[in-house]
C-alpha cells in the first residue's frame, strides 16, 4: 500500500499572486508545507506539483521533488490528478500549498480511515470554529456532517445557521456568539485523501452546479453521489488565502519561537 502526498502550488492566485513563495520567517511558504507533510509516518513520497518555473526552482533548491504540470488546470484537484496518473500509488494525499502550519500527525489521522475501510474513497479533516470571524469569512470553508462524520454539505457561507436569530443580532450579542460556537460548528482544513482510482475518476467528472456556485471542489463529490469522511482534529492550522492570513501565520510562529 503505497501512499503519496502531492502538494499543488500555483503562482497565479487571484487573491494572492505568488503565494507559495511568500516569505515566512526566512523560508518560502511552500517549504513550510513540505516540511509539515514530511512529518507523516504513513506517507512514502512527497511531490510538489506546480505550473511555474519560479516555484520549481525554489522547490529544487530546498531539496524537494517538484514536477511541472499544465498551466490550464482549473482546480488543484486536476493538477494533483495529472501527477497521480504517472504513479503506482494506492492512496493520494492532496495537501493544499497554502497550509504552512500543517502537521504530519493530523495528515495521518486523515489517512487511517482509508486503510481501515476499503469501501471509503475519500476523506478530509475538520476542526471546531472557535472564532466567529471564521464562521462569517467567505474564504474559510465550512462543513456540516451527519452522525457518522460524513459530509452533508460544504459552503463558504455561515453554516449551520440558527433560524431564530438574525445575522446582525448574532454578531452584536456576545452571549449569543458563545452559544452558537458551543454547537460544534466546523471548518475545513485544506487536505484531501483519495484512493488513486477515485481521484482519476473525479478529475474526469464535469464541474457540478453547486461546485461552480460555491467554488468548492468537494461539492463535485457529493453532487455525484459519493461520500466524504470528515475526521475531527483538535488542531487549527491557519490557511493562507490573503496577505492578512499570512500576517496571522507569521505572528503565530513568531510567538511560538519566542516561547521556545
Amino acid at each position: 500500500m503505497k501512499i503519496t502526498a502531492i502538494i499543488p502550488a500555483r503562482y497565479g492566485s487571484t487573491r494572492f499572486e505568488g503565494k507559495p513563495l511568500a516569505d515566512i520567517l526566512g523560508k518560502p511558504m511552500i517549504q513550510w508545507v513540505y516540511e509539515g507533510v514530511c512529518q507523516s509516518k504513513l506517507i512514502d513520497e512527497v511531490i510538489i506539483a506546480t505550473d511555474d518555473e519560479r516555484i520549481l526552482k525554489v522547490v529544487q533548491k530546498f531539496g524537494a521533488k517538484g514536477v511541472m504540470t499544465s498551466s490550464t488546470h482549473p482546480t488543484g484537484t486536476d493538477r494533483v490528478a495529472e501527477v497521480a496518473q504517472t504513479l503506482r500509488s494506492n492512496i493520494i494525499v492532496n495537501v493544499q500549498g497554502d497550509e504552512p502550519l500543517i502537521r504530519g500527525r493530523i495528515i495521518d489521522q486523515a489517512i487511517r480511515p482509508l486503510l481501515k475501510d476499503k469501501t471509503l474513497m475519500m476523506s478530509s479533516l475538520m476542526t471546531r470554529i472557535k472564532d466567529i470571524r471564521d464562521w462569517i469569512n467567505p474564504n474559510q470553508g465550512k462543513v456540516v456532517v451527519d452522525r457518522k462524520g460524513f459530509a452533508l454539505y460544504f459552503s463558504r457561507a455561515p453554516i449551520p445557521f440558527p433560524r431564530d436569530f438574525s445575522f446582525d443580532r448574532i454578531l452584536s450579542d456576545s452571549k449569543l456568539k458563545e452559544r452558537l460556537l458551543s454547537q460544534k460548528i466546523f471548518k475545513t482544513i485544506g487536505l484531501y485523501v483519495y484512493r488513486r482510482s477515485f481521484l482519476l475518476k473525479l478529475a474526469q467528472m464535469k464541474v457540478t452546479p453547486l461546485e461552480n456556485f460555491e467554488k468548492l471542489e468537494q461539492l463535485r463529490v457529493i453532487e455525484n453521489g459519493y461520500r466524504i469522511k470528515l475526521i475531527y482534529v483538535d488542531y487549527e492550522p491557519i490557511g493562507v488565502d490573503t496577505p492578512d492570513d499570512l500576517k496571522r501565520v507569521i505572528t503565530h510562529l513568531t510567538t511560538i519561537h519566542k516561547n521556545l
